[in-house]
């Protein structure tokens, strides 16, 4: 349980940002260091938070944070990350979308796009997209977790099998420093590599604090991606790699910056 105001604030400073700094919650609450290091630890120890050097993040481990949570983190970032994809889709293109938030944004700004086929196990998407009356919707079957809509499993993959897709666009729970794609459940990670085996082309589709979080499962490495979109710098020498594997990276310094409409109610 919280156990005051400024806890509570500062959980959901974590939800939205991804991440909290001691230095940065001291200036904001007008209090000492210590008093937000204990703020931290308090949180921290009810599992709210995960200490790291300097602050506190979401905690990540074998379970994945809650829906809820993950569609207020880092709103603005998903936004920006889900135009420049969408600039990449051109009319009349077949698609494959994954279960996640970032992809969910991205199907927001797909709206306009006359012609597209959309193959998606997102229930979330295929409501986004609807009132795209030009684009055809294809739901895949499969097991529904109802926790956020997404339908996964053997069946899902199989159904995946029967296309060949001009893109994939995909998210993921975590991307490890290697460059390996990172995800909590074996079914939805069999779905997502049977749209990479199918796909001319893989968009992968990750906000700045994915890079900051673990997942037990490899989905594959960025050297299987064509493109990684994110909102951030990639952590070490990671950039480095993908230059070498062919990887493109629109990142924070070449994504671009603008206005985006809100989504339709």
């Amino acid at each position: 349980m919280v156990s005051n105001f400024r806890q509570q604030e500062i959980l959901e400073r974590a939800r939205q940002e991804g991440k909290v700094t001691v230095d940065g919650l001291a200036e904001i609450y007008d209090v000492t260091v210590q008093t937000i290091r204990r703020d931290l630890s308090e949180l921290a120890e009810t599992g709210r938070l995960e200490r790291v050097h300097g602050g506190a993040v979401i905690p990540s481990g074998v379970v994945n944070i809650v829906y809820g949570e993950r569609q207020r983190l880092n709103e603005a970032g998903k936004k920006i990350i889900a135009a420049a994809c969408a600039e990449m889709i051109p009319a009349g293109a077949s698609v494959f979308m994954n279960i996640g938030t970032t992809t969910e944004a991205v199907a927001h700004q797909l709206i306009d796009h006359e012609n597209l086929l959309v193959v998606t196990n997102n229930l979330n998407i295929a409501n986004i997209l609807a009132v795209n009356q030009s684009c055809r919707i294809i739901l895949t079957g499969g097991d529904l977790r109802r926790a956020d809509g997404g339908l996964v499993g053997g069946l899902t993959a199989e159904m995946v099998k029967q296309f060949k897709f001009d893109f994939a666009i995909l998210g993921c729970s975590a991307i490890d420093e290697d460059g390996d794609l990172l995800d909590f459940d074996d079914q939805e990670v069999l779905v997502s590599r049977s749209a990479i085996q199918r796909s001319r082309k893989v968009i992968v589709v990750a906000d700045q604090h994915k890079f900051q979080r673990k997942a037990p499962l490899t989905i594959c490495s960025l050297s299987d991606v064509n493109t990684l979109v994110t909102d951030g710098s990639l952590p070490g020498e990671l950039a480095q790699e993908c230059h070498r594997w062919g990887t493109e990276v629109l990142g924070l310094t070449n994504l671009p910056l603008r206005e985006e409409r809100s989504p339709p109610l």
